[in-house]
């Protein structure tokens, strides 16, 4: 199947070819990284702009 469009590639197509397969490998790394984060490291970041450097935590209630 891949062998017709590996047969007639012009310069160009092959770097285009390169850089979707690049894509895509990046965009399933990416994904896999995603659904293996632990969800106390995703609340620890989330929680981070609302913290001032002595460890407290702003309270955006009363602002």
């Amino acid at each position: 199947m891949f062998k017709q469009f590996t047969e007639n590639l012009s310069g160009a197509q092959a770097y285009l070819l390169f850089s979707l397969g690049i894509f895509l490998v990046f965009f399933i790394v990416v994904t896999v990284m995603l659904f293996r984060l632990r969800k106390q490291h995703v609340d620890h970041m989330r929680d981070l702009p609302l913290h001032d450097g002595n460890g407290e935590t702003f309270n955006t209630r009363n602002l």
